[in-house]
């Protein structure tokens, strides 16, 4: 399959400081990042910086990065800039890759970028997968996504969505069992030609409540694709307990 795995990476975590750059089993986190990403289908995979360091350490791995500003507001002008750089024309499928993610499952990136591939009219696709726990149907930091019968996004929300009326007015200690809730994974594909439209959109009053970026592009109209995962991906590291996680399942 024919696309561009990005992957946007910064120095600047107040929880993990110099993340990047942590040592995973010999190897820089960003690295790792960079390896599971080209176990995947895509043609290339690009980490975009604004950080030399990160920068040396990718290439010294062998694999290509570029520089970027450092004043972007979000990963998705980062990637934008990035696609402009890299002059990706605008029917390329991007695929963004989070630079904290080094248990990425490369199989995940194919199929959101598949449904780009098979759906011209889609600019945008990400991911989602069952929800079974309660506790995290109703925990505002797992977000939740709601489809058509086209597996195309309705609606995010940090809310329980959809709402199961009848059989949580009897309880909210277990989910019904024709009920299936799916939580959002962040990962995005998009055509680099709506990279380029969606640094123009104005942000939307619902992004703004919600803490949820991709809300602007329902706000304004645009369709996202969703691929159903059967199951969660490995979480990625934002603190130092992932972190040691992450270093024993490698070692």
């Amino acid at each position: 399959m024919s696309y561009v795995a990005l992957i946007p990476a910064r120095m600047r975590s107040t929880r993990l400081p110099d993340k990047p750059l942590a040592d995973i089993a010999g190897k820089p986190m960003i690295v790792r990042v960079a390896e599971r990403v080209a176990q995947a289908g895509a043609s290339r995979a690009v980490v975009a910086t604004d950080d030399i360091r990160i920068l040396e350490a990718v290439k010294a791995a062998g694999h290509e990065a570029i520089m970027t500003r450092a004043d972007h507001p979000s990963g998705t002008d980062r990637l934008a800039e990035a696609a402009d750089i890299l002059q990706l024309p605008d029917d390329t499928i991007v695929i963004n890759v989070q630079g904290d993610e080094p248990l990425i499952e490369p199989a995940l990136l194919d199929d959101v970028a598949a449904l780009l591939r098979d759906d011209q009219s889609l600019p945008m696709a990400t991911a989602c997968h069952p929800l079974t726990d309660p506790q995290d149907f109703f925990n505002p930091n797992v977000v939740k996504v709601v489809l058509d019968k086209n597996q195309r996004a309705l609606y995010f929300s940090r809310a329980p969505i959809s709402w199961a009326r009848d059989a949580f007015a009897q309880s909210r200690n277990a989910l019904p069992d024709d009920f299936l809730p799916l939580r959002h994974i962040g990962l995005y594909g998009y055509r680099a030609g709506f990279l380029r439209i969606y640094n123009q959109l104005a942000p939307s009053p619902l992004e703004h409540w919600e803490s949820l970026e991709q809300l602007r592009v329902l706000w304004h109209g645009y369709a996202i694709g969703v691929h159903v995962a059967p199951h969660a991906p490995a979480p990625g590291v934002d603190t130092l307990e992932d972190l040691e996680r992450v270093r024993a399942l490698y070692a």
